[in-house]
């Protein structure tokens, strides 16, 4: 019988559920089970050397290597050379995701800062950045305390904006080490099980109401089998994984905004306002007001209208891409700027607006290759394009084969 991967706690501190960052010694003396992680986090290696599985890849990690935890990755430790030591941060994904975006102008011919921490999820720091990843590291410990002795209770004012702003800056570094090229090679020649990628895609597109449908179109595998490798994996249904899920990300903006119940139901994938109630107490034994009302700390109230509409704006667009959508036309529909429309994306789904309204044409297309029998032209023209010449370009752009290729040799997996 398959082992259930366990989860870990979705709160950066055990001491404290309102903690944005927590600071630890942790310490790695031999194989261990698969995890999949509910809170981000980076792993500074001070000593020993082991084989660190992050989803689907395998690394060689060893003293000055730093690793990339994302919200629902899964990590094991196949094989341990020396026992690993490392310094552990845990962060809260949302707040630092909502100020890194708040304040980074992504280039488009660039990757997202938060998509280079999830494609290259371990660097080996050189001899010139490891004195800043000391000092960072450092700083962190001495605002935060030491988690494991309970070191620190009380906070001095600007806690929040100071590990924040720590945080920020050892992914800028850790950004830096990638466009430089500083990774670790990996040690498999082949990528493991890509199945390993399904529960961090639920995760990040919860607000799109993910369904077993969707998935199954996107991993290219029947209903029945994706079904079958949650359970395997997690000893939960879809539906139980999903609500889960839906959960910790609602303690999230519990947490830190003003969201009414409303729009929070439509961010995370409910219903409406009493869907999430529902689901909130069964998982909590708390009622959600009141689990507010005692944790709550809205850090991020003055952006709740902005947030909304950035909702809104991937909707619309969700809704009406086999329209004749520009980036001009939905920027005017939303009385916005093109540099406003790009930004609200970028957080969004790190994407500006033309690659993805590209994506989404191309998923759509996709299902129909597979599911269809529809001419490549019907298709070129139902998702929205007005050429089958500009639906080829931007197929295999995406999908690295054309149509035809991609009709003949993908199906779903059973």
């Amino acid at each position: 019988m398959q082992q259930i991967t366990k989860f870990q706690s979705q709160y950066c501190s055990n001491l404290d559920i309102k903690r944005i960052c927590s600071f630890d010694y942790e310490l790695i003396d031999g194989k261990t089970h698969a995890l999949y992680h509910q809170s981000p986090r980076f792993l500074y290696v001070r000593k020993g050397k082991a084989k660190f599985m992050v989803d689907t890849e395998l690394y060689e990690v060893g003293k000055n290597c730093l690793v990339s935890i994302l919200p629902w990755d899964c990590t094991e430790v196949i094989e341990v050379e020396e026992p690993l030591q490392y310094e552990i941060i845990k962060y809260n994904y949302e707040v630092v995701a909502n100020m890194l975006h708040a304040i980074v102008v992504e280039n488009a011919e660039e990757l997202p800062v938060l998509k280079k921490l999830e494609e290259t999820p371990v660097i080996v720091l050189p001899e010139a950045a490891i004195k800043e990843m000391d000092i960072l590291f450092s700083k962190i410990r001495e605002e935060a305390g030491i988690e494991s002795v309970m070191e620190k209770t009380e906070y001095e004012n600007y806690h929040e904006i100071q590990v924040c702003t720590l945080v920020a800056q050892i992914i800028t570094a850790f950004c830096r080490e990638i466009d430089r090229s500083r990774v670790i090679p990996k040690v498999l020649a082949e990528t493991g099980d890509p199945r390993a990628l399904i529960l961090r895609y639920i995760y990040m597109h919860l607000s799109n109401k993910i369904t077993l449908d969707k998935l199954s179109k996107q991993f290219y595998m029947s209903k029945s089998s994706i079904s079958k490798y949650i359970m395997e994996k997690t000893g939960l249904s879809f539906n139980e994984l999903l609500n889960e899920m839906r959960v910790t990300k609602t303690i999230n903006y519990l947490l830190y905004t003003d969201f009414t119940l409303e729009e929070l139901a439509s961010i995370v994938g409910y219903v409406d306002a009493a869907h999430i109630s529902k689901v909130f107490s069964a998982r909590m034994d708390d009622k959600i007001g009141h689990y507010r009302k005692t944790y709550g700390k809205a850090l991020h109230a003055g952006k709740i209208r902005e947030k909304r509409q950035e909702y809104k704006i991937v909707e619309y667009i969700l809704r009406n891409f086999s329209e004749d959508l520009t980036a001009q036309s939905v920027a005017e529909h939303f009385q916005i700027s093109l540099m406003e429309l790009n930004r609200s994306l970028l957080m969004q789904v790190e994407k500006n607006f033309y690659d993805f309204l590209n994506l989404t044409r191309i998923n759509k297309a996709s299902e129909y290759l597979i599911e269809t029998d529809m001419e490549i032209t019907d298709i070129a023209i139902g998702v929205g394009y007005n050429t089958v010449k500009t639906f080829r370009r931007n197929f295999v752009q995406l999908r690295h084969m054309t149509p035809s290729q991609f009709r003949s040799k993908v199906s779903l997996q059973e």
